[in-house]
This record gives structure tokens, sequence and C-alpha cells, in this order.
């Protein structure tokens, strides 16, 4: 539970009693969200995409998390399409006396149906332990038009910028990640026609000039300031897409004007939607995108501190990062 700001701690909860569409999970593995986790327990969100100002009430204390696998232990009685001892994806589940009224990193876990899903035949459950945030990526990477071999950037080196970059090569773009990590952006396939740059090793402009003569098409924005888009306009094709999915805070303002004479369309993607998961599932289980080797660290859930010690202090190179229930661990 994250009972300050910087301050987590494996704690005991009561959890509300299930109702009729309740769905009780018994968790195997959970998936920490590095970015959004790590900006609430910090203190600078009020809610999914609203960065705190000063006046509004501290987020504290809540319970972290919004993606895990696990195993169905109960049923409401109103419940259809599910059986006990399936394994499930779970969102979120119910908690009380806290300052949201849900969590993800719990177990048991008591969750509306609607936020449980069915895995498809043969996905490893693990690899679905992060779907939430792995569809924030399908959907950055579906949302801009792009064609067979069209020159797409995808800014930023974490998780969704890893699968927004994924979904856009399945989609035949020809893509090129940007990060400031050298142990995550040797995560992304870098033979031709995609590549990674670091723009602390080169000339990010022209290194995209020389890639892409004929015009960047879409850009998607994962993490970093907004400056980070609006340097790439004058490389942008006329028409050409921009997708915002990395969460700004309070200086997300962007110059509209100047994507006016370009006439480039602006995708802002949030948040996720039970049909946007449905369809991540299907795409990890066909292959079509991949998150096993994105995790580069599994603790014991008993180890939760440190996880988080971990993405908050980056105290070493990491990218995912998962929370193994397992009793034997």
């Amino acid at each position: 539970m994250a009972l300050a700001p910087w301050r987590v701690e494996l704690v005991e909860i009561v959890t509300p009693h299930p109702g009729p569409r309740d769905v009780v999970v018994d968790l195997d593995y959970s998936w920490i969200s590095n970015g959004t986790e790590g900006s609430f327990i910090r203190g600078e969100r009020i809610a999914g995409d609203t960065p705190w100002r000063e006046g509004d009430p501290s987020p504290f204390p809540h319970v972290p998390g919004y993606q895990s696998v696990g195993r169905v232990r109960a049923l409401g009685d109103g419940v259809t399409g599910l059986t006990v001892g399936q394994t499930v994806f779970v969102a979120v589940g119910h908690v009380a006396d806290c300052f949201f009224d849900y969590g993800g990193h719990l177990s048991p876990i008591v969750a509306d149906y609607d936020f449980v899903w069915a895995l498809p035949d043969g996905l490893d459950p693990l690899a679905a332990s992060g779907a939430v945030l792995t569809q924030v990526g399908l959907n950055a990477g579906l949302r801009p038009e792009v064609h067979p071999h069209d020159a797409a950037v995808v800014i930023g080196d974490g998780l969704v910028g890893h699968w927004a970059a994924q979904t856009l090569r399945h989609r035949g773009a020809r893509v090129a990640m940007v990060g400031h990590h050298p142990d995550r952006l040797q995560l992304a396939p870098s033979a031709s026609p995609h590549v990674t740059f670091n723009p602390r090793d080169v000339d990010l402009i022209s290194a995209l000039t020389q890639w892409a003569p004929e015009g960047i098409q879409a850009v998607v924005h994962t993490a970093g300031p907004v400056a980070g888009i609006e340097a790439l306009y004058p490389q942008m094709r006329r028409f050409g897409h921009v997708v915002s999915a990395g969460f700004v805070g309070p200086d997300g303002a962007m110059d509209v004007q100047r994507m006016r004479d370009p006439e480039l369309t602006l995708h802002a993607v949030a948040g996720w939607t039970r049909d946007r998961v449905t369809k991540t599932l299907e795409w990890l289980a066909a292959g079509h995108l991949q998150s096993l080797p994105l995790i580069t660290h599994r603790f014991p859930v008993a180890q939760a501190t440190d996880a988080y010690d971990l993405v908050l202090h980056r105290r070493e190179p990491f990218l995912g990062v998962v929370l193994d229930w397992s009793p034997t661990l």
C-alpha cells in the first residue's frame, strides 16, 4: 500500500464482501506500471490523467496497480462464462478505507466481472499480466494512419513505447524508437528497416532526416516533454499524425497553430476499454505483441518494497517489473 509520498509497504487490508457480480481471484502475477504508479506514489496525480495541483487532497493511502493474472477462487451468483480454477486477467478490485475505492496489487482480489477477462488458449499468464498497460501501447500504435513502409517515430523507450513500436511494426511501418536508455533500446529490434536513436549520442533531427528523407508519417509520444513532439513537426509529412500517450503533468500545453499549416492530426489517447483489453490479449496470444522479453525484474511479493524502491529511485536499469504471488517464493 502507498501510505504517503514515496512510502510503500506490504500490509494486510480488509476487502469488501463479494457481491453477485464479483469474481474472487488468487493472484499469480501483478505487473507494476512504472510511470503511472510511480507518479501516483510521488503524489503527482489525483486521477488517471489528472495532475495534482495546489489545493487538491493528497491521494493517500491507496493500493497501487491495475493489472494482474490469477486463478478464480469464487464467483458471484450473477457471474456467467467463468469457472472456479480458471486463469483470468484482472484490472482492479474493490478496496475500502483508501483514497481510491479500487486497487490492483492485492490477493485475493475481489473484482467486478467487467474488470475480469478469461485468457485466450495458449497465452502465458505471465505474458498477460501487464495487459492494461500493453493495451495503451496497442491503442497508441493503432491510432495513426500508416501504410506499409511509412516512417513512424516512437518517442520514449518505456513499456508503452515498446508496445506502440511493436504495433506499428506489425502494421508494416518502419519504426524508429527514440530514448535515453541504452539497456531499453537494445530490447527493441534495430535491424533495417527499424532503428533506435539515443539523442545523447546523435543529432536526432539529422539522423531522422537521413533515415526518412521522404518525411515522417506518424509520431507517437510516450514519454518526455511536449517539446519533444513539436521538434519533429518540420520532419513530418503533410497530413501526418501525432499520438500523445505520455503523461506530461500540468505542462501539457501544445501549440495547435504549429500543427495547422502541415495539417497534422492529433490523437490524445488514455485509459482503457474492455474491448481494447480483449484485443490486447488476442494480439499477445497471436504473437503480434511481445511482453516477456521486456520483463527485467521479477520480485516475490514479500519483496514488494524492494520492487518499488527500484521503480521510484532507479537504483539500477530496469523496464518490466513483476510481482510474483506464488506461495513457494
